[in-house]
């Protein structure tokens, strides 16, 4: 079986269609740096990787210059100088020939130094500067962008500064064919590793062995790893929500929410799922956590049956919590139903409403620390035009399937 990925021909007309919307303006998305620890892995702003696919050029730009006079000039990858010595130590990074240009598929590589020419020529001729970069609150930095745009006003007389900040969001939004192919991958992989957590979850072991179960489980079945730091919450962990200590010994009634997915993608890129599975760690659960659970499972399945292109997010969150509230557990059911999924696990979300394309999840929950234990359950969903596809839902959730499952791996 093949594997998935996405063609330099994809990046490409990604870029020709956000080009295409920003009505003449010039567009300039920044990869960043990182945090500059020699151990932190790079991956550059998800924008950046989104237009061009390329996750391992620290300090990278990437220019669309809609108004360029010469057709190669209209997409130009900017990136650092290459220097041997450093290169050495950090990873050989090459000079920029035919061989790189067909890789990045761009047919305009430049360094850093001619970026400010570039820049400036660009909104001189277009006269209008659009935002691509998300905005930041006021109390945060200037976004890389509207830092250079402001700093050539000052430079270009009638340069215009104008908010594009949708437009990249809205692209990312809607899935295509070869991301649909990676996520899928990555749902699959990500029943592996739950199979390996049903398998090995039992009173007395810890919470990081149900961890490193799952997390071995993606890694042996083509992952580089989770999508996101895994939890595993047993007992009174499982009430709080982004719960990462992971350190604590499993008892014999206690209930254990893992929130776990696999990564799928070269490097540090790539897509991923996000899936929650809230299990007895004896196998059976106590009445009292099945008249729980099963409510939970309720407003899932409910909520569920409801996604369809075009539905408002706030819409779903209110069938989901009507459910609840009706059972009686509405102060207990404090985050909302869900959240869209793609290159990072709360994806972009730029319009009140899930376009057709989408994944989603829905992701109901119920926390009584007073008894010491929660529960949550949390799906992948693919958007449809008239409904939708559940692509995590082969990972056993109903009470019959985990009971029945964890029998058959305590036997």
């Amino acid at each position: 079986m093949s594997s998935p990925f996405i063609s330099a021909e994809e990046f490409a007309q990604r870029r020709a269609d956000a080009s295409s919307q920003l009505d003449g303006a010039t567009g300039i998305i920044f990869a960043g740096t990182g945090g500059g620890l020699e151990e932190e892995e790079f991956r550059p702003h998800l924008h950046f990787e989104y237009l061009t696919g390329i996750v391992d050029e620290p300090g990278a730009i990437l220019l669309l210059d809609p108004c360029a006079t010469r057709e190669t000039h209209k997409q130009i990858l900017i990136l650092q100088p290459h220097l041997p010595e450093v290169e050495k130590w950090d990873g050989w990074r090459g000079v920029i020939d035919s061989s790189l240009r067909k890789k990045f598929g761009f047919k305009t590589i430049v360094r850093a130094s001619s970026f400010p020419s570039f820049a400036l020529k660009a909104c001189q001729r277009s006269k209008r500067a659009s935002c691509l970069h998300p905005l930041s609150t006021h109390d945060n930095p200037v976004g890389p962008d509207l830092d250079l745009f402001q700093k050539l006003q000052q430079r270009i007389p009638g340069l215009e500064i104008i908010d594009g900040n949708k437009i990249i969001p809205r692209l990312r939004a809607v899935k295509s064919a070869s991301e649909l192919s990676m996520i899928r991958r990555s749902a699959e992989i990500t029943e592996e590793g739950f199979r390996a957590v049903l398998a090995t979850l039992r009173p007395g072991i810890s919470e990081f062995d149900v961890q490193e179960a799952a997390e071995h489980g993606y890694r042996s079945h083509g992952s580089r790893g989770p999508f996101y730091g895994t939890i595993v919450g047993s007992g009174f962990n499982g009430t709080i929500l982004h719960y990462r200590a992971n350190n604590q010994i499993i008892g014999e009634q206690d209930l254990v929410v893992i929130d776990s997915g696999a990564r799928f993608g070269g490097g540090s890129g790539g897509y991923g799922s996000d899936v929650t599975r809230t299990y007895p760690a004896s196998g059976v659960f106590t009445d009292r956590q099945r008249e729980i659970y099963q409510i939970v499972l309720d407003s899932m399945e409910t909520t569920i049956a409801a996604v369809k292109a075009g539905v408002e997010y706030s819409k779903l969150d209110d069938i989901s919590r009507k459910v609840i509230t009706d059972a009686g557990y509405g102060d207990y059911y404090p985050h909302g139903v869900g959240h869209p999924i793609g290159l990072e696990v709360h994806d972009v979300q730029p319009d009140p409403t899930a376009p057709e394309g989408s994944v989603i999840t829905i992701e109901p929950g119920i926390y009584l620390p007073d008894e010491g234990f929660g529960v949550r359950i949390e799906d992948d969903i693919l958007v449809t035009a008239d409904g939708s596809v559940n692509l995590t839902g082969e990972i056993p959730k109903t009470i019959e399937e985990i009971e029945s499952v964890m029998a058959n791996c305590q036997t």
